[in-house]
């Protein structure tokens, strides 16, 4: 933080700047979301037609500089014009699905309750459970996803954490020397501290990777002013 500034005088900055990214971004219209600011928790608030709009919102306060964390308050609210019966919803997220070739056929159960999507089902690796949810996101008429697939249990190598190690100081994305390493069965449990959502973000996807993990307790801090 610059000395001359006031811990309230960063929040205002992160709020003018989360302000400017969500007028950027294509997803959002101007004005349909507001943003508050504290101790760079960013909460975000009001009314869109899509899902993929809320996400793409969140995604954009991620972004700017000195965002620690994002409370995601926006409602969807599908306009009478984009409205989908259930029935209609469910048969296009199994469209989604098959289209996508990181998914295997018949690998997710697709469920609809008022726009609402349910996944269950087992996946084989991490990377497909979070490729279903992807792959719904952009569904017209679509109010929500709950993502409630599990993951396979496989082998987890002895040497998973110098596996992992490796592959955050690969990443080019993170500065692995500030992230401590764990391993929990099949979880990874990543501690430390980084300097963005994104750093923070990209360390969890790289543990993810690592064979025999099934999920990643992200414990990472964020400090915007290492």
């Amino acid at each position: 933080m610059n000395q001359t500034e006031t811990p309230n005088d960063t929040d205002l900055s992160i709020q003018r700047d989360v302000q400017d990214e969500l007028a950027w971004d294509g997803h959002v219209r101007p004005g349909e979301i507001g943003v508050a600011v504290n101790d760079g928790i960013v909460t975000l608030a009001g009314t869109v037609e899509s899902y993929l709009a809320r996400v793409a919102a969140q995604d954009a306060a991620h972004r700017v500089r000195g965002v620690r964390a994002v409370a995601n308050e926006i409602e969807v609210q599908v306009p009478a014009f984009e409205s989908r019966t259930d029935e209609d919803l469910a048969r296009a997220a199994v469209e989604a699905l098959l289209w996508d070739a990181a998914i295997p056929n018949d690998m997710i159960d697709v469920s609809v309750s008022d726009g609402w999507v349910t996944l269950t089902g087992e996946a084989d690796w991490p990377v497909q459970r979070d490729s279903a949810e992807r792959a719904v996101h952009r569904l017209s008429g679509l109010r929500g996803v709950s993502n409630q697939i599990t993951v396979k249990s496989h082998p987890v190598p002895s040497d998973v954490r110098k596996q992992i190690e490796r592959a955050l100081t690969r990443s080019a994305e993170v500065d692995a020397n500030r992230i401590q390493i764990e391993v929990a069965g099949t979880v990874a449990i990543l501690k430390g501290t980084v300097r963005s959502y994104i750093e923070k973000r990209a360390a969890e996807h790289s543990a993810l990777l690592a064979p025999g993990i099934t999920a990643v307790e992200n414990d990472i801090e964020i400090d915007p002013w290492l």
